[in-house]
This record gives C-alpha cells, sequence and structure tokens, in this order.
C-alpha cells in the first residue's frame, strides 16, 4: 500500500512536469502564432505599401502621357520611372492607355530603355489598345514585330480584335487583320472566326465566310454542325444553292451529323430558292434519320408549298401535322391561312379560321392579317372591309392591320376610306406612325395622286416628324411627273428640318433634272452631295453617268467612270455597259473591245443588258464575228438571247452584205419564240435593198405587215432607195403612195430620195413638184436633196429657178460641193448667161473646189458667142493648164 502510494505520488509529480512542460509549450506557441502572424500583417502591409507605390507609379505614367504631344520634354519627365519601366508597369500603363497612338510611342520608348525585348503579354497588352481605340492602322508593324520575335497574339487579344471590329461594323476590316493573322503564320482563335462568320452572315457575305471557313479546316479546327449550318444558310439564302448542297456534301464526307436546326434551315432557304423539290427531299430525309419534324418544318415547308403554288400538297402536310400534334401550332394555321389566300380561296381560309377556333385556339391578329393582306393583293377591299370589322371579335387590329389597310386602300385610289381608317386608329387606342404616314405618301405618288399626297405631308402631326424616306417618296414622285422645282424645294425643307438625304433622294433629283434637259441643276445637285459629305453609291453613279452621256457630254461621261473608283467603288457590268453605249452612241464604238476585256479581267459578271450592248458595240464597229462569238456565249451561259441581241447582230451582218447569215439568225430568232420588232425587219429590208436583191427586200416587208407590224418611216425609206439605186422609179412612186395611205408621213429623207431618183431618170419637172411638196410640209432639205434639186433643174434648163435656189442654198448656210457649182456654170453658159457664168467659175475657183474640163468647154463657147473674148482666153489658159497637170500625173 505504501509502495502504491508512492507509485501514486511518483505519478503525480511526473504529471505536473509534463503540466509545466506542456504550459511552457502551449506558451511558446502561442507566442510563435502571435509572431507568425505579426510577420503576416507586416508582409501584407509591405504588399499593399508596394501595390499603392505602384499604382500611383501607373497613374503618373499615364498623366504625363495624357500631358501633352509626345516630345523630348514628355520623355525627360518619363525618365524619372525610368528604373520603374520593366514589362509589369509597361503592362499595366497600357492596360489604362485609350489612345493607340500613345500606347505605340510609350511602348517604343520603354523598348528603347532596356536591353531586353518586350514580352508577349506586353504586346497582346498593345493590341488591346488598339481594340479599345478602334484604331488598326499600324497593326501590320505590331504583327511583323511579333513574328521575328517568335510568338503570336494570345486568343483573348485576337477574339477582342474581332469583336472591336464587329461591334462597329468594320467586317471588312475584321476580315483583313484574320488575313494578317495568317500572313505571319499565326494561328487567329476559333472564337474571332465564329464571330466574324456570325456577323458577316447577316450581312450576307458568303464567299468571304467560304473564305473563313475553310482557312478554319486548314488550321485543324474541328467545325460542328451549327458552323456549317451558318454557311449553307448564307449560300442558299443569296440562291448559290449548288455551293449549298457542296457544303453539305462535304458535311457528310466529313462524318458530321445534321440536326433538326440544319434540316430546318435547308427547307426554309432552299424552298425560298424555288428549290421545292431539294425541300422535299431534306424533309424526308430527315424522317428516315430518326429526326422527328417540329413546327418550325412543318410551318416551313407548308409556306414553301404555298408559294410554289402546290396547295395541294400544302394541305395534305398540314393535316399530317394536326393529326400528329395535339396541340395546334398558330405559326403553321397563319401560314395556311395565308396559303389559302394567296390561291383566292378565301371561304377555306374563313373555314380554317373557324377549325382553329375549334380547337381550342384563338386565331391571332397575325392569321387576320394575312387574310387582309392576300385580299388587297386580289382587290378585294370590300371584303377586306368587312373581315377587318369582324376580326375585332377575336383579335384587336394591330398597327400591322391599319398599316395593311391603308395601304390596300391608298393603291386603290380610295383616299377618303384610308383618311377615315387612319382617323379611327385613335379610338383604339394606336396612333398612326410614321411608317402609316410613309405608306399613304408612297402609294398616293406612285398612283399620282400627288397634291393629296402632299397634304398629308403638309399636315403631319409634330409628334410624327418625317424620315428621309418620307421626303424620298415625295421627291421621287414629284420629280417623275417633271415637278422638279417642287421637288427642289422639298429638298431644302429637308435639309433646313436637318434630314440627311440619302443617296436615292439625290439620284431622283439627278436623273429628273436631267431628263427635262436641266443639266446644270443636275451637276449642281451632284456637286451639293459632294460638298455635304454624301457617298454616292454605284445607283446612284451609274444613274448620273448615264444622264450625262444621254445629254452628249462624252467627256464628261468618261470621267464620272474614272470617279467611280475614286470613290472606292468597284464599277459593276451596268457601269460598263453605260459607258460602252455612250461611247457607241457618240461614234466611238471602236473602244467597245478595249472596255470589253476590261471587264472581263475586273471579273465582272456579264447580264443580258451588258451582253446586249457589247455586242451591239463590236456590231458598230465592224467586229462582227466577235459579236457572233458573244451570242453563242449567251446561250451557254444561260442568257437568252433578246429581240435586242438578234437586232444588233442581224444589223451588223446585213451592213457588210453578209445577208444569207443574218436571214439565217432572224429565221433562228422566230424559231425560238423571240418577238422580231420593225426595227430587225427594217434592218434585213436595207441590207437586201443595197445589193439589189428586191424581191427579198419586198418579201420581208410583206411579211412584216403580215405579223400584224406597221413599217416606220425608215423602213420605207430602206425600200424606197433600194428601188431608186435600182432605177424603178415608177414602182418607188407606187411605193411612197402606199406609204402615205398607210398613214407614214414622208420626212425630207423619203422626198431627197424621191427627187434623186426622178433626177436620174431626168424627170426633172416632176422632181420640182416633190421639192415644192417638201417645202409646203415644212421640211428642210439637206445638202444633197439641194444639190440634186438645182442640178436637175439646170439640166433641164430651168436655169432661172435653178439659180434662185442656188442663191438660195447659200443664204441657209449650204455650202454648194464641185458638181452643184459644174452643173450651175454649164446651165447658165447654156441659157446665155455667159457672164454670170464666168463669175460664178471664178467663185467655183475662189472656194477652192475643181472645174471640169468639159464645163471649162461650155464656158468658153458661151463666152465667144458673147464677144467676151478675154474672158475666154482667161479660161482657154486654165483649160490648158489643167490638161497639162493631168497628163503630167498620167505619166507619173
Amino acid at each position: 500500500m505504501k509502495a502504491l502510494v508512492k507509485g501514486r505520488g511518483k505519478l503525480r509529480g511526473h504529471i505536473g512536469v509534463l503540466r509545466e512542460r506542456l504550459s511552457s509549450t502551449h506558451i511558446a506557441s502561442f507566442d510563435l502564432q502571435r509572431r507568425a502572424c505579426s510577420s503576416i500583417n507586416e508582409i501584407d502591409q509591405e504588399h499593399i505599401t508596394r501595390f499603392d507605390g505602384k499604382k500611383q507609379v501607373v497613374d503618373s505614367v499615364c498623366r504625363i502621357l495624357e500631358g501633352g504631344p509626345w516630345g523630348t520634354s514628355l520623355e525627360n519627365a518619363l525618365l524619372k520611372y525610368n528604373e520603374s519601366t520593366q514589362s509589369d508597369l509597361l503592362i499595366s500603363v497600357l492596360r489604362k492607355l485609350k489612345d493607340v497612338n500613345l500606347a505605340i510611342n510609350y511602348f517604343k520608348w520603354a523598348g528603347s530603355k532596356t536591353d531586353q525585348p518586350h514580352c508577349p503579354e506586353a504586346y497582346n497588352s498593345l493590341l488591346m489598345v488598339m481594340a479599345r481605340s478602334k484604331n488598326f492602322d499600324r497593326i501590320e508593324q505590331v504583327f511583323e514585330e511579333m513574328n521575328l520575335a517568335g510568338f503570336g497574339p494570345s486568343n483573348t487579344a485576337c477574339i477582342e480584335l474581332i469583336v472591336s471590329c464587329v461591334k462597329n461594323h468594320k467586317l471588312k476590316e475584321a476580315y483583313d487583320i484574320i488575313q494578317l493573322m495568317r500572313k505571319f503564320k499565326f494561328r487567329p482563335a476559333f472564337s474571332a472566326y465564329t464571330t466574324l462568320i456570325g456577323a458577316l452572315s447577316n450581312v450576307n457575305e458568303p464567299d468571304l465566310i467560304l473564305a473563313l471557313f475553310h482557312q478554319m479546316q486548314e488550321l485543324g479546327y474541328e467545325v460542328h454542325v451549327h458552323l456549317f449550318t451558318t454557311v449553307i444558310r448564307v449560300f442558299a439564302r443569296s440562291g448559290r444553292v449548288n455551293s449549298a448542297l457542296a457544303l453539305l456534301d462535304e458535311m457528310r464526307s466529313n462524318y458530321v451529323d445534321g440536326d433538326i436546326v440544319l434540316y430546318n434551315v435547308c427547307i426554309d432557304c432552299f424552298g425560298k430558292a424555288g428549290k421545292v423539290d431539294m425541300a422535299w427531299k431534306f424533309f424526308h430525309e430527315m424522317k428516315v434519320h430518326g429526326i422527328v419534324p417540329d413546327d418550325v418544318t412543318y410551318t416551313s415547308m407548308i409556306g414553301v408549298l404555298c408559294k410554289a403554288n402546290k396547295l395541294n400538297d400544302a394541305i395534305d402536310l398540314f393535316n399530317e401535322m394536326i393529326l400528329i400534334k395535339k396541340v395546334p401550332c398558330a405559326y403553321a394555321y397563319n401560314t395556311m391561312i395565308m396559303g389559302y389566300g394567296m390561291a383566292g380561296r378565301f371561304d377555306e381560309a374563313f373555314q380554317l379560321l373557324e377549325k382553329q377556333k375549334s380547337k381550342g385556339s384563338i386565331p391571332s391578329v397575325v392569321a387576320y392579317n394575312c387574310i387582309l393582306t392576300c385580299l388587297g393583293k386580289k382587290g378585294k377591299l370590300d371584303d377586306a372591309l368587312t373581315l377587318f370589322e369582324d376580326m375585332k371579335k377575336d383579335a384587336s387590329p394591330n398597327l400591322s392591320t391599319y398599316n395593311i389597310l391603308i395601304d390596300n386602300l391608298c393603291k386603290s385610289g380610295k383616299l377618303d376610306i384610308a383618311l377615315k381608317i387612319r382617323d379611327s386608329m385613335k379610338e383604339a387606342g394606336l396612333y398612326p406612325n410614321i411608317l402609316t404616314v410613309n405608306i399613304m405618301i408612297d402609294r398616293l405618288c406612285k398612283s399620282q395622286q400627288l397634291d393629296a399626297a402632299y397634304e398629308i405631308f403638309e399636315n403631319l402631326d409634330r409628334n410624327c416628324a418625317p424620315t428621309d424616306y418620307t421626303y424620298c417618296s415625295l421627291i421621287e414622285g414629284l420629280g417623275r411627273h417633271n415637278r422638279v422645282d417642287d421637288a427642289y424645294k422639298l429638298y431644302g425643307r429637308m435639309l433646313e428640318a436637318g434630314v440627311t438625304p440619302n443617296a436615292v433622294v439625290y439620284t431622283s433629283l439627278i436623273r429628273n433634272f436631267f431628263k427635262l434637259g436641266r443639266t446644270e441643276d443636275g451637276h449642281k445637285i451632284y456637286k451639293e452631295m459632294i460638298r455635304g459629305g454624301i457617298v454616292p453609291d454605284l445607283t446612284l453613279l451609274n444613274t448620273y453617268m448615264d444622264c450625262v452621256f444621254k445629254a452628249g457630254e462624252t467627256e464628261k461621261g468618261r470621267a464620272l467612270f474614272e470617279e467611280i473608283k475614286s470613290h472606292g467603288v468597284v464599277p459593276d457590268a451596268r457601269s460598263y455597259s453605260i459607258l460602252i453605249h455612250g461611247l457607241i452612241k457618240a461614234g466611238f464604238a471602236r473602244e467597245t473591245y478595249k472596255l470589253y476585256n476590261a471587264m472581263k479581267k475586273q471579273g465582272c459578271v456579264m447580264d443580258t443588258l451588258a451582253y446586249n450592248t457589247v455586242i451591239d458595240g463590236f456590231c458598230k464597229s465592224g467586229n462582227v464575228n466577235k459579236a457572233y462569238q458573244l451570242l453563242e456565249e449567251m446561250k451557254v451561259k444561260g442568257y437568252p438571247p433578246t429581240v435586242v441581241t438578234y437586232g444588233s447582230v442581224i444589223d451588223g451582218l446585213a451592213k457588210i452584205d453578209r445577208l444569207d447569215e443574218a436571214y439565217m439568225l432572224f429565221e433562228e430568232a422566230k424559231t425560238l419564240g423571240v418577238q422580231l420588232n420593225v426595227v430587225v425587219y427594217s434592218s434585213l429590208v436595207d441590207g437586201f435593198g443595197k445589193v439589189g436583191r428586191i424581191d427579198e427586200a419586198y418579201l420581208i416587208m410583206e411579211e412584216l405587215m403580215q405579223k400584224g407590224l406597221t413599217p416606220n418611216v425608215y423602213t420605207w425609206n430602206c425600200m424606197l432607195d433600194a428601188l431608186v439605186k435600182a432605177e424603178e422609179i415608177d414602182e418607188a412612186l407606187v411605193c411612197f403612195n402606199s406609204m402615205k395611205d398607210l398613214k407614214c408621213i414622208p420626212n425630207a429623207i423619203t422626198y431627197s430620195i424621191i427627187i434623186n431618183g426622178l433626177c436620174k431618170v431626168r424627170k426633172f419637172n416632176k422632181a420640182f413638184v416633190f421639192w415644192q411638196e417638201m417645202q409646203k410640209h415644212g421640211l428642210q432639205p439637206n445638202v444633197v436633196t439641194y444639190t440634186t434639186m438645182i442640178c436637175g433643174l439646170a439640166r433641164a434648163g430651168n436655169v432661172l429657178e435653178a439659180n434662185r435656189l442656188f442663191e438660195r442654198f447659200k443664204k441657209s448656210g449650204g455650202v454648194p460641193d464641185s458638181a452643184c457649182y459644174n452643173t450651175m456654170i454649164e446651165g447658165l453658159s447654156v441659157a446665155n448667161r455667159a457672164m454670170e457664168a464666168y463669175m460664178l467659175f471664178e467663185d467655183t475657183r475662189l472656194k477652192g473646189c475643181y472645174v471640169y474640163p468639159n464645163t471649162c468647154v461650155v464656158l468658153m463657147d458661151s463666152l465667144h458667142k458673147a464677144e467676151c473674148l478675154e474672158q475666154a482666153a482667161i479660161v482657154g489658159a486654165i483649160l490648158k493648164e489643167t490638161a497639162k497637170a493631168q497628163h503630167a500625173s498620167s505619166s507619173m
């Protein structure tokens, strides 16, 4: 027991010692912990102090940079922080800067103060400054430096650059930035590509999208179905169906499975492009692949079938959907109702409305708007107004409802009812917006009710300010009806109201001023536009150039074509067509070949107008073979030749006497169902007539009239000229009388042909009768007619009348030729008016005209008879000189 107590005592002693040790250890541990916390606090405090110091340095550097222009004083101020110019400071400063030029200057200065190259993060920070400031002028230089340093932009920097461009609608710049990255062998970020492709799809740039898409594949990015869908949608909507199908094939070859979104897009886009069979194929294909069509699928397919006039197929599909879907789809009903309306089957449209109600689905205002639209298109306005009242039981008419009604009422000229409908909007708690006003003004202008449109404009509510579209509709309407001064005044009011005129307004003013022959005013409008900082679009420039050429200002037209390029716009096929046509009219058809080559080099897509213009130019410049080649090219490329095409080539062939080829082309055009006009027939009449193939010319003329066409004065003149050249003057006179019987009024050329023909067969008196008839009708003879008639009268011995006509011709500004002078000299000589003949002889020589030897002989005889020996000797001497000159010339 004592031992036990003694043991317990020892144990208590050990426990006491242990307690003391534990106590001292706990105190030491607590002390250590306290000192550790104190140390951490000191470190945190040090970090905070350092952070505050760094922030102050960054703020100080930024203040210095933003304090003034870059220069020596600014650099000296920065030297204070030279020791701190490490990468982290540079990056921190760049993250705060917004001016890219300032950032680049600081970036270069910082680099010059250290032997170390900038780190990747510094370059990426500089790129971020460019993204924030939207200034990419020096990005290529930065990329080049990064390339030399052996690294590229980070994914974040790359994405920010593209996003910045997209947000500011600088899509071409975004595309160029990606191409620059590719140039320097960088790898643009996946999201940069997808962001830009998405933005480009909204502005319909299929070629740029495809280029980016292929680049992604080259870089090894995995292209998913959603991206394929986006690209396919763009190509299909652009009508480039083959390209869209090629992408689908590519997608399948890459083992990418299509989803319901892809199929819906294909059905919608291919259907809208008119490829109904293709849309059907996709509809059935998705079922085969186990994809169940949804409401969007059915609605899209039904809409495609309705627009393709396959209403029965649409009805079958709609009924199939109704059986499958427990809950009716309002959009499908609306589409089907629209289909019935477009087909004019309004009873069935109304029945479907009732069916929709019975299914527990209340027809929406959209469904009613669909029927109202169709009723308006069919001109059933009374039914539309009745439906408008009935629809109020199910759906409240919205702003679109009123606008549809007002639009159709204005189109049909029912302005009073349209105004009542407009006023009733207020009772329904709606107010006419500017769209309502624009519809009314536009439709009234197009239906030639300009005063009514102007009145609506003048009575506009203050809360409904006119837009550029309002002004544009009214200016165009006034201009089209030759009220250009009113249009110009409205343009002035537009400027005063602070509404910026768009290119359409300027196009309208320029076109209508030129149309009325007020070219100076047209030029003035264009100059005002340029001074106002409005950038003309290609439509405006083409219109202006066309007006200038039509006004006969050929060199100005040429200059405008070059100006198109200076505005950063690429001339299109229409630009070239206008230029070529203008030059042809001005007598520069030979330039066609050069311009055609320029079109091909530029890659212009030729349309029918372009082909016709170039073909006409080749024909008029004598290059008919090239024109023929282009005619064949048109057929191959799917552009059916028109009457203009055939007319140009037929006329070109006829003018170079290739009449059999011209006639074959003539027959080809008829076989193809081309409606040939009088111009084409006239070309053949002229061609056959000039080579003396009178019978064939007559047959063409006969066929022309059998087709119900009326020969014009040019056609008759071609026929008359052919008969006169064949010396069938009696037949020509019969033809002349037929011309008048058919109410075709002869012109000065017609009379000239007849007078020339009669004089040829020495029927001078009859020719003089036609001359007098011509004068009676107020027609002015040309030089050939005067000369022919003067010569005819002189040869007939009617020298008095010939001389009177000769003097009258000279007084009217006419310049007689050698034949005319010689005929008058001979006529006066034969009429024993020797001295008058001699005076005319001297006048002829002074004018530099050649006096025939025979004329000299006749004059000498007349002078001898009149005993004017001195004058006779002069004429004789001149005759000898002429004979010597002719002998010397023949000897050589």
